[in-house]
């Protein structure tokens, strides 16, 4: 049956057919189309009017933030120092970065205007203004993180009648995406192993979201190369280098510090949600290696032991001096630190796909709710991510195997072959071609979660609130 079905033997997994991406009039993307599609606005605004849990809590998380409040007012710099030897003025951008952000969701959510309004101002103040990211090489960690918060928070307002879009993708475009296209390119003139998965990571997000937000193909397409097949360690294999007989994926750069890593594991599925909701599948990328490596991190982060091969990484500048460094443990680790990253990872692995996944929901849960920028302290840190993942990514079950189901011109797996559990093995064929199944194990896995269905639960694992 299964190889009637297509199913070759080989590597383990589920592979998927990534559905191709719905195309906005006159665009080459689907908008809104980054971390949120006009779906999940749609979702996240019934379920918080309709009262359900998790979501009023999550909303309550992001209407008590500061930064989510009508009426903040932007302080626009013209030029952004981010780096030790200058005049460092980063935290005003990051912090109206974030207003804009949480403002614009707040609106999508609750449907006051005047969010809207204050989101819409704030952006155009900086597109107004702005002209250069500086500093030292941290200039590159400002230009990365920062730009794709702004394409995130731009890409929520981009029908407002009073946004200039047009100015805000050239400050994105021009500003912002060069420095981290340069980075991935030439890794600030130093060796490739020289910077941490981190650097690489908030790169490789700038250049996905305003790819996307400018509505640039090729832009898209050396971030999804990079991600696949990068030279630096913010590639997949090399963040992910290892993954153990166990199921879990050695994260590289927990044999630095917990905080760096978290902060990794929470860029990279940023840029797998970016990619899924244009029908990009990276989630799933290598017999789903990110999954692996975000469990790693997840059971080391509660305090579970996890095993580390030594790595040796090369130092230094091209043409100048050099060294090593060797990480030869996972470093410690404080079971109370979080960061607003797991919601979103847990739910696409466990409500979308089906997977089990006992690291991420416990901590998922743990973590609940999230917040956002303002919630996890003052500091730059506390600002890497965007957040409020219980409101945004919390989603009900599902049988979807491919990314974005509603921006697929494919039949979907119960129009193609009946309702799963009512599916006999005659029409288990049909049903595997049609959900993308091409591997000897996702072929199994398509079979058991369809026995599991027959026993009463598509999903084992617990909900990750």
């Amino acid at each position: 049956m299964l190889k009637a079905a297509g199913v070759a033997a080989g590597a383990a997994g589920l592979a998927t057919t990534p559905a191709a991406p719905s195309r906005a009039a006159g665009g080459a993307f689907a908008h809104p189309g980054l971390l949120h599609t006009r779906t999940d606005l749609a979702r996240m605004a019934a379920k918080v009017k309709a009262g359900a849990s998790p979501y009023t809590t999550g909303y309550a998380k992001l209407t008590a933030n500061r930064h989510a409040q009508s009426g903040w007012t932007a302080n626009p710099q013209a030029v952004v120092y981010r780096g030790a030897g200058s005049p460092q003025n980063y935290a005003t951008l990051y912090n109206d970065v974030h207003a804009a952000y949480q403002n614009a969701l707040r609106y999508h959510v609750g449907g006051d205007s005047a969010h809207a309004d204050t989101a819409v101002a704030v952006l155009n103040a900086w597109s107004a203004k702005l002209t250069q990211v500086a500093g030292s090489a941290d200039r590159f960690l400002a230009a990365g993180l920062y730009g794709y918060q702004l394409a995130n928070a731009a890409e929520l307002v981009r029908d407002h009648a009073d946004f200039d879009l047009a100015r805000c993708q050239e400050m994105l475009s021009k500003v912002f995406a060069p420095l981290s296209d340069d980075f991935l390119r030439h890794h600030n003139n130093a060796v490739v192993t020289n910077y941490w998965t981190n650097w690489d990571l908030c790169a490789m997000a700038c250049v996905l979201a305003t790819g996307i937000f400018c509505d640039d193909k090729a832009q898209v397409a050396r971030a999804v190369e990079y991600f696949k097949h990068g030279d630096g360690l913010g590639s997949i294999g090399h963040a992910i280098p290892v993954v153990y007989d166990d199921g879990l994926g050695e994260w590289l750069e927990a044999g630095r510090d917990q905080g760096h890593a978290l902060l990794g594991v929470g860029l990279m599925g940023t840029f797998c949600e970016m990619a899924w909701n244009q029908g990009i599948d990276l989630y799933g990328h290598d017999d789903s290696r990110f999954l692996k490596g975000a469990e790693y991190v997840a059971k080391w982060s509660l305090g579970g032991q996890v095993p580390y091969t030594a790595n040796t990484r090369r130092k230094g500048a091209i043409g100048g001096w050099s060294g090593t460094e060797t990480a030869s443990a996972a470093a410690a680790v404080d079971p109370a630190m979080t960061r607003p990253i797991w919601a979103m990872i847990a739910n696409h692995y466990t409500r979308r796909r089906g997977l089990p996944a006992t690291y991420l929901t416990r901590i998922a849960a743990r973590s609940a709710p999230e917040g956002g920028g303002g919630d996890y302290g003052p500091n730059s840190g506390g600002y890497d991510q965007l957040g409020f993942g219980t409101l945004a990514f919390t989603r009900d079950r599902t049988p979807a195997l491919s990314p974005s189901p509603a921006l697929s011109p494919s039949p979907s797996p119960a129009s193609a072959g009946g309702d799963l559990a009512a599916t006999g093995s005659g029409d288990m064929v049909g049903w595997a071609a049609a959900a993308g199944v091409t591997t000897l194990a996702g072929g199994l896995l398509l079979l058991r979660r369809r026995n599991r269905v027959r026993g009463g639960g598509i999903d084992e694992a617990p909900s990750p609130q």
